[in-house]
């Protein structure tokens, strides 16, 4: 999406959903979308946890990123996760290297 249209389309991030005329979602109702909101943040866990990190939602507005030495950075969306992990390990965190899928699909049973 381009600056302008995320400028002009409010505090969401493009790939939530809401409750707005003129936006298809699926869940429109308000306990679906927190429920899909817990589920990214599940998911997110998952891959953030070899670069000994997790999140967590807070209050249904943005995340909080946390170290296992409890830094911890507040991020509005999941569209600056990776790049405040890298901030917060002082490395490069690349969700879809090798290892990473490897301990995804370990997880899964694949």
């Amino acid at each position: 999406m381009c600056s302008l249209c995320g400028i002009l389309g409010g505090n969401e991030h493009w790939a939530d959903a809401v409750a707005r005329p003129g936006v298809f979602t699926r869940n429109g109702d308000r306990i679906d979308r927190r429920r899909e909101r817990m589920n990214r943040v599940r998911i997110a866990c998952q891959v953030l946890e070899p670069f000994g990190m997790s999140l967590s939602d807070w209050q249904g507005a943005s995340f909080l990123l946390s170290t296992k030495t409890g830094k911890t950075e507040i991020i509005d969306d999941l569209g600056h996760l990776w790049p405040a992990a890298e901030r917060l390990a002082r490395r490069d965190c690349d969700p879809l290297s090798l290892p990473v899928i490897e301990a995804m699909e370990k997880r899964h049973g694949r």
